[in-house]
């Protein structure tokens, strides 16, 4: 459940996630989840608090361990550590706290891992990181230091971190959550930005009209479970499950 991508299609999916099961002590907290992204999709997961949403997103790139089923990202298989580095070559993750380092600039953020990495000399990649700057609207505050900033600024800095690795897909998890709200459309501003440049997104997150503005698919996960999938059409508007009904009028202002 969860993706629109038939066997007999010719496009390889961007994730292929195949009867995921993750446990935590006894706490079942993914229950046989099977997901499939194309490349340039954009997913949107939602569901309530406890629901696995941040479990499941955190797996697609190594981030948590899971015990049982496949996860393929990019055509890698996510089974031992060098594995797990080379998806996270294609992936870039943006987290509900922005996780930027306070003693550098934005801008030495931004450099960091491509420079020590080695995918770019520090010329290229000041040059990069300048420009992706200004794409995020960012380019004035290239000098300036985290504690200097607002929350919706720090969270478009580590947008811009991420995209500094030329990441092939983008993951968030729930990033407007801990933001103020007049902080949050200047984030989810900058979102819409990478859906309509192609990005292939996979987005946890409540902000439901951004979820109908740019998903191509709703995933609705409840108890560890995908409990409905489908275009945000049809799930706003006539929801199969019950549950999905009741999530939808609660978060639906």
């Amino acid at each position: 459940m969860g993706g629109s991508m038939t066997s007999g299609e010719h496009c390889a999916s961007a994730i292929e996630i195949q009867e995921l099961d993750k446990w935590y002590g006894d706490l079942h907290v993914l229950k046989k989840v099977s997901l499939s992204v194309e490349p340039g999709k954009k997913i949107v997961i939602c569901g309530p608090s406890g629901s696995g949403k941040s479990t499941l997103i955190r797996c697609i790139n190594g981030l948590e361990p899971f015990q049982q089923g496949h996860i393929q990202v990019g055509g890698v298989k996510l089974d031992a550590p060098a594995a797990i580095q080379a998806v996270r070559r294609k992936v870039g993750m943006v987290f509900q706290h922005f996780y930027l380092f306070p003693h550098l600039t934005v801008l030495d953020n931004c450099l960091l891992a491509p420079v020590h990495t080695g995918l770019r000399s520090r010329a290229e990649a000041e040059a990069q990181a300048r420009e992706l700057l200004e794409r995020v609207g960012m380019r004035d505050k290239a000098q300036a230091y985290p504690a200097q900033l607002s929350g919706g600024q720090q969270q478009r800095a580590a947008i811009a971190r991420a995209l500094c690795m030329d990441p092939e897909i983008m993951l968030f998890d729930e990033p407007t959550s801990a933001l103020d709200p007049e902080m949050v459309m200047e984030v989810l501003d900058t979102m819409v930005m990478l859906a309509e440049r192609g990005m292939t997104m996979v987005c946890v997150t409540h902000e439901m009209g951004f979820a109908r503005e740019v998903a191509d698919e709703i995933v609705f996960m409840d108890h560890g479970e995908i409990v409905e999938a489908g275009p945000p059409a049809q799930c706003f508007t006539s929801p199969k499950s019950p549950r999905l009904k009741a999530f939808l009028q609660a978060v639906v202002h």
